[in-house]
């Protein structure tokens, strides 16, 4: 008998759309935009993993390399779509870029 895994498997990168694309469809797809969205980005700065709802992220019309987002003491920051490394949609993983 195998053993099941307690931890839910990450989705493959078959299986991911372009980041750009999820976030546009958590923006105009209401059925889909149900629920709490988060993000993890990697800050290159910080050397670490930063986790952000999506309600603080900004995507600027005509930039398709980054969006902009808001962090706690309300400065802005360019974030390039490369940097996102996970999403989650209450609190499952939905979107994760592997390296």
């Amino acid at each position: 008998m195998q053993k099941r895994s307690a931890r839910p498997t990450r989705p493959t990168d078959d299986d991911m759309i372009p980041i750009h694309e999820l976030l546009n469809r958590i923006r105009w797809d209401a059925a889909f935009a149900q629920g709490r969205f988060v993000l993890d980005y990697y800050d290159r700065v910080d050397g670490r993993l930063v986790r952000v709802p999506i309600s603080r992220v900004q995507q600027v019309p005509g930039d398709h390399f980054a969006f902009q987002v808001t962090d706690d003491d309300g400065a802005t920051h360019d974030v390039p779509f490369h940097r996102v490394r996970d999403v989650y949609k209450d609190g499952e993983l939905i979107w994760h870029r592997r390296y």
